[in-house]
């Protein structure tokens, strides 16, 4: 029988975590759901720590993504595997929580009119501690209107719904050229603007997911080169639809990009020193 919900994992090099990410998937309280999995070719372990799981009633892993096409490559390749309803991408370093399907599925069946849900999530360091608890979503509660949300984020800077864990939205409105790499940094929050430009979101209030940090990962250059890549995003999306991004709206969601590639990179900075102190 085909499943309501399908979650994927593209693994890429996460052979250290990878195990706790996928348990962390089966451990689910809701039954209706597929695991699809896919390795990007990694050398480090991940095809041999994938066959422990090759037998689960529940799992389908697919050969090795070949090398190269960046994340989009193997996003794609999981997905266009996924026979759900309902999609939910997983990085292979990343949790959910026990009832991250359960009451997210519940939500979208609240709300016939959403087509996504996004929940907070915890951000954890390399042993799952909890570093900062509970972030994501802004002011956005509930129901909301899709055209709102998106607005609402690029009024914040950032990506206010979160890392692919944190969302769970309908597959069949993904375009089918799949996930949006034009702004290689924003694939996520790309990808679910053109699923919530389809209809409403709902934004759950409630840590179901938790993002592992790499506090070594925020470079100044990468810091500058996320937020040209937010202001890009923007300007399309306004070049496309002024109404949905007015001047104003538009001008200050750029400069609050700036801002908050900064402050990303400040809060990494502090998080590495905690680090190292502990």
């Amino acid at each position: 029988m085909t499943p309501r919900v399908s979650v994927v994992v593209p693994a890429y090099k996460n052979a250290d975590y990878l195990q706790q990410t996928l348990d962390s998937i089966l451990a689910q309280d809701y039954q209706d759901y597929e695991l699809v999995i896919a390795d990007h070719s990694s050398a480090d372990g991940t095809e041999t720590l994938l066959a422990q799981y090759a037998e689960h009633p529940r799992v389908r892993v697919l050969t090795p993504t070949p090398p190269g096409g960046g994340a989009k490559a193997n996003w794609d390749r999981v997905t266009h595997a996924a026979r759900g309803e309902l999609l939910k991408l997983v990085c292979g370093d990343d949790l959910i929580a026990p009832d991250a399907l359960s009451k997210q599925v519940a939500a979208l069946d609240a709300h016939p009119s959403a087509v996504l849900v996004a929940c907070k999530r915890d951000l954890i360091d390399a042993q799952g501690k909890v570093v900062i608890g509970a972030r994501g979503l802004g002011n956005l509660n509930g129901l909301v209107s899709g055209r709102d949300a998106v607005r609402a984020s690029v009024m914040a800077g950032t990506n206010l719904f979160g890392e692919p864990g944190c969302v769970l939205f309908r597959r069949e409105l993904l375009p089918a050229s799949g996930w949006d790499n034009s702004h290689p940094y924003l694939i996520d929050q790309a990808s679910y603007t053109s699923v919530m430009l389809q209809g409403d979101m709902v934004a759950v209030r409630e840590s179901l997911a938790s993002f592992r940090i790499n506090a070594g990962q925020w470079s100044v250059r990468l810091m500058h080169e996320q937020a040209n890549q937010a202001i890009a995003f923007h300007n399309a999306l306004a070049a496309a639809d002024p109404t949905l991004l007015p001047g104003l709206t538009l001008r200050v969601g750029n400069l609050k990009a700036r801002l908050m590639a900064h402050a990303r990179r400040l809060t990494y900075v502090w998080l590495g020193r905690r680090m190292q102190a502990g």
